[in-house]
């Protein structure tokens, strides 16, 4: 742990370093969209459980590679250290892959139309969560920042809702 100033001046101790908390603060983020996002698209346009079991899976493992190696990529161009560089692809990784894995759970226990509002919940949960942090952090109004987030994640999921209903419509 470091000892660093926040924007009041007040010292306070660092948990974890710069590359760990891009990795995070990007994993959980695209963790919680995506997978929500798929979510909803894929109920709306199959009804299937196996389907959006599925893309779930294919998020967490896929998705969570690839934005890994974007990650990855960035830093590399950034110059950054290789230690810092790996860092933020693990932390990326392992962020985006146990946040998507957590949204098999509802899907796994309950009925599929529950588990998919049990997934807005949890997914909005995480979001403010992490908002609220980040904004504390850089001693920010946490509610606007909140606020803009939920916006968005709000907007994937309703998009995400129409283009499956959307699809489903080209197909029947």
């Amino acid at each position: 742990m470091t000892a660093t100033r926040d924007t009041s001046g007040v010292p306070h101790r660092q948990l974890m370093n710069s590359s760990w908390q891009t990795g995070i603060g990007f994993g959980l983020t695209s963790g919680v969209i995506t997978t929500v996002g798929l979510m909803v698209g894929l109920h709306a346009g199959t009804h299937s459980r196996i389907a959006v079991l599925g893309g779930i899976l294919t998020v967490a493992i896929a998705d969570a590679l690839s934005d890994a190696l974007g990650i990855h990529l960035v830093e590399e161009s950034r110059a950054a250290r290789t230690r810092h560089v790996w860092e933020a692809t693990l932390s990326t990784f392992l962020a985006k892959f146990v946040t998507a894995g957590t949204f098999a759970v509802p899907v796994l226990l309950f009925e599929l139309r529950t588990s998919i509002i049990v997934s807005i919940v949890w997914g909005l949960a995480i979001l403010t969560a992490l908002t609220f942090m980040v904004a504390r952090k850089q001693g920010l109004a946490p509610w606007r920042a909140i606020g803009e987030h939920v916006l968005v994640a709000v907007s994937v999921v309703t998009i995400s809702y129409y283009v499956g209903l959307w699809a489903k419509d080209l197909i029947e």
